[in-house]
């Protein structure tokens, strides 16, 4: 599939609330007036960034997780996002990727942000997705994980999209579109992150910023300060045409990482 078709919701979260956070996001899906092959949602798109993950936490298979199932089915498209899972008595900020036909991957977040106690609360990921999407192969984030370019690194052109879920609040908004920039032209990919807006339950601003950035470091769109939905198509024969042209990667230093 040489296009492929993306929607980003950027919006306001209901702190803790996570009835009030699905039936918005259901109404907001449904707004979308177009095809598309993948929706992504927030960063603890249901509850909001917060650390009190024993209140709200859900177990794999339960309201959260049925409520992905049910909107990628009807839309039929890939719908994203990371909610709080406890598993095994311990919590993970999980990104779970909703296939239309009930399949699905995850992802848990690498990197726990330490300045808001993240790591005291969550466990980390071991694991980097790269998963496959009608012909395109994408790496899905979370958030700070944005910081950290070697846990991104496109080894031999792994994928062709990457994207970050986030809360990434307003005060550092100019690290965010710098580091989605800076993430896009090293790894030769388009780089897409979708952020929130509005007040958190701890009274911290958030600005969206929600961005696609080409595999060239180009804003392909960019939305600041108030909830969106925005749909966009990206061109895979692009990509690869500037990749054959520019084979930077062919020059990358070798590593591997340990668990």
């Amino acid at each position: 599939m040489t296009h492929l078709t993306l929607t980003l919701v950027q919006s306001s979260l209901h702190w803790e609330d996570i009835p009030a956070n699905l039936a918005m996001f259901e109404e907001k899906i449904w707004q979308i007036d177009q095809p598309t092959d993948l929706i992504i949602l927030p960063e603890m798109f249901n509850t909001g960034f917060t650390m009190n993950a024993a209140k709200v936490a859900e177990p794999m298979n339960l309201h959260t997780f049925k409520w992905l199932k049910q909107q990628a089915k009807q839309t039929g498209a890939v719908v994203m996002g990371s909610y709080i899972i406890k598993e095994r008595e311990q919590f993970y900020n999980r990104l779970v990727w909703m296939r239309p036909d009930g399949n699905y991957e995850t992802y848990d977040k690498r990197h726990l942000f330490r300045m808001a106690n993240e790591h005291l609360t969550f466990s980390e990921g071991k694991k980097r997705l790269v998963t496959e999407w009608r012909g395109w192969r994408i790496c899905p984030l979370i958030c700070y994980d944005l910081r950290f370019p070697v846990w991104s690194r496109n080894h031999h052109q792994e994928y062709d999209l990457l994207l970050y879920v986030a809360n990434w609040p307003q005060v550092r908004s100019h690290a965010w579109k710098t580091l989605l920039q800076a993430r896009a032209i090293e790894n030769l990919a388009y780089t897409v992150g979708v952020n929130r807006v509005g007040l958190d339950g701890n009274a911290i601003p958030y600005s969206g910023d929600s961005s696609a950035v080409s595999y060239k470091g180009e804003f392909l769109f960019q939305q600041p300060d108030k909830e969106s939905l925005c749909t966009f198509r990206l061109d895979k024969e692009a990509l690869s045409e500037f990749r054959e042209k520019f084979p930077a990667f062919l020059d990358a230093d070798e590593f591997e990482l340990k668990e």
